[in-house]
Formats: C-alpha cells, sequence, structure tokens
C-alpha cells in the first residue's frame, strides 16, 4: 500500500493556463485528482485568481496543504510585457496570431525587471533587464520607438544606464 498523505506536507503543481477562463477539468484532474482535490473547483479557483490576466497565458502555483489549494500567479516575462503595452482584450476562440506591435517605455522595462528579478538567473538587474528587452524581441513590440536589440547593444556598449538596484 501507498503511504498515507502528510497533512501538513505541502505539495507545490505548476499548471499553465488562459487568465480568466476556467480551463478544461480534464487536464486538472490527473494533477489534483489523487491529492482528493476537486478539478471543477480548482478550475474556478484558478479563473478567479487569473482575472487580472484575461486572454494571456500565466502559469498559477497551486500550493496544497492538508486538501486545501491556494492559488498565485507566477507570470512570465513575456505575459508581463504584453500587459504592459495595454492592449484590449481578444477572444483566443476567434483572432488567431496576434502580432503584438506596441511600443512600451523604459520605465515600464525596468518595472517589469525588478519584478522577474528574484526569477532571473542575472548577477545584476542589468542582465534582467537585457532579457527582458529580450522577450520584448519575441513578443515584437518597441522599447520607446527603438527595436529592443538596438538597446541591447547600447547596455553592452555602455550607452546605456541601468541602475543597479
Amino acid at each position: 500500500m501507498p503511504p498515507k498523505f502528510d497533512p501538513n506536507d505541502i505539495l507545490t503543481i505548476y499548471v499553465r493556463v488562459t487568465g480568466g477562463e476556467v480551463g478544461a477539468v480534464s487536464s486538472l484532474a490527473p494533477k489534483v485528482g489523487p491529492l482528493g482535490l476537486s478539478p471543477k473547483k480548482i478550475g474556478d479557483d484558478l479563473a478567479k485568481a487569473t482575472k487580472d490576466w484575461k486572454g494571456l497565458k500565466v502559469t498559477a502555483k497551486l500550493e496544497v496543504q492538508n486538501r486545501q489549494a491556494k492559488v498565485s500567479v507566477v507570470p512570465s516575462a513575456a505575459a508581463l510585457v504584453i500587459k504592459a503595452l495595454k492592449e484590449p482584450y481578444r477572444d483566443r476562440k476567434k483572432v488567431k496570431h496576434v502580432q503584438h506591435s506596441g511600443n512600451i517605455s523604459m520605465e515600464a522595462v525596468l518595472e517589469v525587471a525588478r519584478i522577474m528579478r528574484p526569477r532571473s538567473i542575472a548577477r545584476e538587474l542589468k542582465g534582467t533587464v537585457l532579457e527582458v528587452l529580450g522577450s520584448c524581441v519575441s513578443v515584437g513590440c518597441t522599447v520607446e520607438g527603438d527595436d529592443p536589440r538596438e538597446l541591447q547593444e547600447a547596455i553592452h556598449n555602455g550607452q546605456l544606464e541601468i541602475p543597479a538596484a
């Protein structure tokens, strides 16, 4: 027989969901079913926790202790950049292959870098800013009207200063 669950043990499950929508319960069932949780209730909790990220794909963190789940959002750099663009909500079932051709400020890039800092591999904030600028390239937006690659080169050359913290 398998060992009994320890009620004080905290299990962490990461799930990729579309913000503000109740995902397929069938995809949650294998993850939360063996822990004695209702997939439908977890799906509703995920939709409620991610309503600020409506239409965007974000990673949610489920912390399960004693058959109680606590949901928190762990946004990626791309999700934070798209949110900084302040684009209107689009129905993902009707509108496909969205191009995010907006423009964000350098202050918004620094804000995203400060949020991403604890999960970044970089030693300094400068490296995290470079990572976020790479995400801007992937998303397809510009930073203060310039291509993010040019700003990366300016940071490498020392022409653009990034604050230490």
